[in-house]
């Protein structure tokens, strides 16, 4: 067993000490193992993993076990064994989860002495991830708790039916059934998952349940080139997010078969799973940061908030081990058909890498956070609009009506180059005093082609509506632009 254990690095649930001269690093090791996903504690191998012993292997254990018994609360009754290796005698302490869990230290107390094990250190747990372990211990979901103080009429039933449309009515029985509804005090009212899934007034009740979308220059977050805040429902969502990887994307075209099938340079189906399993098993009792997609030249990240459940390890997730922690939005994303089978997505995350021939995405926890990264086949690189000089800027702009076969049109063109606008700053940056309805026609003509995009999609009318050239619009002005600083 040793042999095995020695060969592994110091990790979720594994920790090496050389003596038990300092206990307290000790006990918050086992306290967190006992939080988190069990654990294997060797005493006697110093930091550069020789075997050293422990000098008194009787009395040692019968310290450690009294150490236990009188420093962790609720009582926790490890498994202890002395083990013979080279010569010398080692103490092995496994812990298992606690069915009683959180454990903490006496000395500390139950606020500030709970422990959680995130990678290979043992980090103390705020009030939220507290009360998370106390849920997670009596199985009780956070999404299934109950909002007294709210009513059926807090939910968007528009939005959630059009969503269940063609796939089951979802009238007040189905609702009671996907636990959108609970029963508290006699009356029906709508659970967490409800208001997190469909809640008129979502962000009022839990501000960072949302999604940050960022296009990177290069392969860190010191220059941004595109980005996206996603209010939406969260099934809907996911169609948002992978619009806005798509927009920074190219596609091909795969003529082999008899129908043109779209060949795409990032990998839609296996992103597409990583962003339903980050939505899902995000953990929206934490405040603090949403969850966050980032497309870099070569990767694309996609974290989310929450540790993983206790119990659950990355080995665990990556052989397909599932736990959910998030039932009710975990049964309506499969109502829905966003998930095909509980468990299956990091699965299919894996085979899908290997087939198309991938680095094996990473999953790590970043301390209160879990981040997926997954590898693109080649660098994706930003093409970055060039400042027009103003002296070419009549030239360009004659360039780019011969494309668009519209003066006003090339000049809207010229004026989202340099920042994202508003019709009323448009038509100012023209030198009109209003919003012509010729005005009124290139943009819609611009946002039919493709070449220009709404900043707030989903309310075309906001009066905040502003626009935005898309990659197809910058290619178009970079291509003009270029063309013109080759003219003699």
């Amino acid at each position: 067993m040793f042999d095995t254990l020695q060969s592994q690095p110091e990790g979720k649930t594994l920790e090496f000490k050389r003596d038990l001269s300092s206990p307290k690093p000790l006990l918050k090791t086992l306290v967190a193992f006992a939080n988190t996903a069990g654990g294997r504690l060797v005493v006697g191998v110093d930091d550069l993993r020789q075997v050293v012993g422990v000098a008194q292997p009787l009395d040692d254990e019968e310290r450690l076990c009294n150490l236990i018994a009188d420093s962790i609360a609720p009582r926790l009754v490890p498994q202890i064994e002395l083990i013979t290796v080279q010569g010398q005698t080692l103490l092995v302490v496994e812990v298992y989860v606690s069915g009683s869990r959180p454990h903490w230290l006496k000395s500390e107390g139950p606020e500030h002495g709970v422990y959680v094990r995130l990678g290979s250190t043992s980090r103390q747990a705020d009030t939220q991830l507290i009360e998370e372990l106390r849920r997670n211990a009596q199985g009780v979901a956070f999404d299934e708790m109950a909002m007294p103080h709210l009513t059926v009429d807090d939910l968007n039933l528009a939005t959630a039916r059009q969503l269940f449309q063609g796939i089951s009515p979802l009238d007040e029985q189905a609702m009671r059934t996907l636990k959108l509804l609970t029963q508290t005090q006699g009356r029906w009212v709508p659970t967490q998952g409800a208001v997190l899934l469909f809640g008129k007034e979502r962000r009022m009740h839990f501000s960072d349940a949302w999604v940050q979308c960022g296009r990177f220059v290069g392969t860190d977050k010191a220059a941004i080139f595109d980005h996206l805040d996603i209010h939406e429902p969260l099934p809907q969502a996911v169609d948002s997010i992978m619009l806005f990887l798509k927009k920074h994307a190219m596609r091909g075209a795969d003529f082999s078969e008899v129908r043109r099938k779209d060949v795409w340079s990032i990998p839609l189906t296996l992103l597409r799973e990583a962003v339903i399993n980050a939505l899902v098993h995000t953990d929206y009792s934490q405040r603090g940061a949403p969850i966050r997609i980032a497309f870099f030249d070569d990767r694309i990240e996609i974290e989310n908030p929450g540790t993983l459940v206790p119990g659950l390890t990355l080995d665990d997730m990556r052989q397909g081990v599932s736990k959910i922690r998030n039932h009710v939005l975990a049964r309506v994303f499969r109502e829905l058909n966003l998930i095909e089978q509980w468990g299956s997505g990091v699965r299919r995350i894996f085979r899908e890498a290997q087939e198309l021939g991938l680095p094996e995405p990473q999953i790590i926890e970043l301390g209160l956070r879990v981040r997926v990264v997954v590898h693109l086949a080649q660098l994706l690189p930003t093409v970055l609009p060039q400042p027009v000089p103003k002296k070419a800027a009549p030239r360009l702009e004659s360039r780019l009506e011969s494309r668009l076969e519209s003066a006003l049109a090339a000049r809207v063109v010229v004026v989202l180059a340099e920042a994202e606008a508003g019709k009323a700053q448009l038509a100012r940056s023209l030198g009109h005093q209003t919003v012509s309805g010729e005005l009124h026609k290139q943009v819609r003509r611009l946002l039919v082609q493709g070449f220009i995009e709404m900043t707030l999609p989903n309310k075309p009318n906001s009066r905040l509506q502003k626009y935005r050239l898309t990659p197809a619009g910058r290619a178009l002005q970079v291509g003009s632009d270029a063309h013109e600083r080759n003219m003699p």
